[in-house]
């Protein structure tokens, strides 16, 4: 079986088991989401108990739903949490809890909320980075590869963070989800991302990672119409080929 079908096969699975056992929560169904589950905000708890959390002073944190508590923890915490604007749109915002009310933090760490009380930073002002969070759809106990919903952003957020030596091999990255969604084994592509810790409402695990992380973004998977359509991979592109002007926003049709 093909590397992709074997992704989604698993993806499937996941869905409709969360969906089945009815551990998923808003926004339902979970299908083509990083699933939103029961017990998310215990498993971002388990961050405390994580050198490499309590160490950090920034944390890239994914804007997905189950994720939110991380994001809160990280807030209450006095740590700046950078976070991807959906689809990358408006490239990344940071939230410094310094100028945030306690108050407001319920708030700021959503989606609408982080526009409102955080800023839209340009990629070369970005700090860098001591921690990723990230979402899973399925994460592997073995070696801590991990599916997302299948569009790529993960990969895409993290290759662009390291264009900018803004992150590097040795930045630890977390993932937390629901016990459901660990599994054993789960098949690599070059441009797939490994995790360092799994956290669960029932367990936090360590995992060994086997092989390295992408280096940057491999463009040569990238279509036009995708680099077309997110700016800062437009910026990048013709930045780094020195085409300037090659993709325009028009570009994507």
């Amino acid at each position: 079986m093909k590397i992709k079908e074997e992704k989604k096969r698993i993806r499937m699975k996941i869905w409709r088991l969360m969906e089945e056992r009815n551990i998923a929560r808003f926004p339902r169904p979970v299908y083509g989401r990083i699933p939103n589950f029961i017990g998310a905000e215990r498993a971002a708890n388990r961050l405390l108990n994580l050198n490499v959390f309590i160490s950090a002073d920034i944390v890239k944190v994914n804007p997905d739903s189950p994720q939110r508590s991380a994001r809160r923890l990280c807030l209450e915490w006095g740590k700046v949490v950078i976070m991807a604007s959906p689809r990358l749109r408006s490239g990344f915002l940071l939230l410094d809890p310094k100028r945030i009310p306690p108050s407001r933090y319920d708030e700021a760490v959503t989606i609408r909320g982080a526009f409102r009380w955080g800023d839209v930073i340009k990629i070369s002002s970005l700090p860098k980075i001591d921690l990723m969070i990230t979402g899973s759809v399925a994460v592997s106990s073995y070696d801590g590869a991990r599916i997302g919903k299948g569009g790529g952003y993960a990969e895409l957020e993290y290759g662009i963070l390291r264009e900018y030596d803004l992150m590097d091999e040795d930045t630890p990255i977390v993932t937390t989800v629901h016990d459901v969604q660990v599994i054993d084994r789960i098949p690599k592509e070059p441009h797939d991302l490994t995790v360092d810790y799994i956290l669960t409402p029932t367990r936090a695990l360590r995992v060994c990672r086997r092989g390295g992380r992408p280096v940057g973004i491999l463009w040569d998977l990238l279509s036009e119409e995708k680099i077309a359509e997110i700016p800062i991979l437009r910026e990048l592109y013709n930045e780094k080929t020195g085409k300037s002007g090659r993709f325009s926003r028009s570009s994507s049709g």
